[in-house]
């Protein structure tokens, strides 16, 4: 299941699919948004379609906003002044522009040139308004979850699931993809099943797990929720570092953290394999 298929000259760098963050850095010293320039072209036309959606609705009433943006008071009043000037305010890379607890972790001042270069490669964002995006695109600051809806496109994972899905097909053909999407954005992805001809080689996702005092005999387990994003960015440094492509890949991984990859807890199922880290009850 998680060999690059025989049909292919070479492997394939294994594919990483992120989320944004909602904290985002502030201003940027790169031109206006250039939509032209953004990766994955074949996005351009629903792009256009959210952010007339979302210039229409920044000039709703104030408690309209708030619930689309999900904020209140000065955060809702720089989020509407952001959007409002999505498309004339400067820019920095995507990787820059997000400043949140997984691309802290990250630390991608701390690459090496040639790991830039593979994040570069083999990151993929999904945003609720540009829909996909790469590392180095430039980005204005804006603010538009994935789970939200805007009208008239309605909610966005569902607005950007075929275009996305459509998207990623050739990228992620019999090739590991790393799904460390959160639900939200997951949605918005709909690929070929990993048995399938022109599904991806292996679709795998993480659980970071704290083992607790075992019960009757048996192993027990708390689901971190909290700083998953935080435990998922030392992950990807790992990934890029080593091209990582299979679960066992991660016997080697040393998450600073003290989680350590338990194959026994591994689950598959018919729409990807589920690997478990997990932090030993001290």
């Amino acid at each position: 299941m998680f060999t690059i298929s025989q049909d292919e000259c070479m492997p394939k760098a294994p594919l990483i699919l992120l989320p944004p963050s909602e904290g985002k850095a502030a201003n940027g010293n790169g031109p206006a948004l250039d939509l032209a320039s953004l990766s994955f072209p074949e996005l351009t036309h629903h792009r256009e379609a959210a952010l007339i959606a979302l210039a229409k609705a920044m000039r709703g009433n104030e408690a309209a906003r708030s619930k689309l943006l999900g904020v209140k008071g000065k955060a809702l009043a720089a989020a509407t002044a952001a959007n409002k000037s999505v498309l004339t305010s400067p820019t920095m890379t995507a990787i820059d522009r997000y400043t949140g607890v997984l691309y802290d972790a990250l630390d991608v001042s701390s690459l090496s040139a040639i790991e830039r270069g593979r994040l570069n490669a083999q990151v993929m964002i999904f945003s609720g308004l540009w829909g996909l995006v790469s590392p180095e695109d430039g980005l204005p600051d804006y603010k538009l979850k994935m789970g939200a809806a805007i009208e008239p496109v309605g909610k966005l994972a569902t607005f950007w699931r075929e275009p996305i899905t459509a998207a990623l097909a050739t990228r992620t053909k019999n090739t590991t993809v790393w799904n460390l999407l959160p639900n939200e954005h997951a949605a918005a992805w709909a690929p070929a099943p990993a048995t399938s001809k022109n599904g991806p080689a292996a679709i795998v996702s993480v659980k970071f797990l704290d083992e607790r005092t075992p019960a009757k005999g048996e192993r027990t387990f708390t689901t971190v929720n909290h700083w998953n994003k935080l435990l998922k960015g030392a992950l990807v440094r790992y990934i890029i570092a080593t091209g990582a492509d299979e679960p066992a890949a991660l016997v080697k991984f040393r998450h600073p953290e003290g989680y350590r990859y338990d194959k026994s807890l591994t689950q598959i199922a018919t729409n990807g394999v589920t690997v478990c880290m997990v932090r030993p009850n001290p």
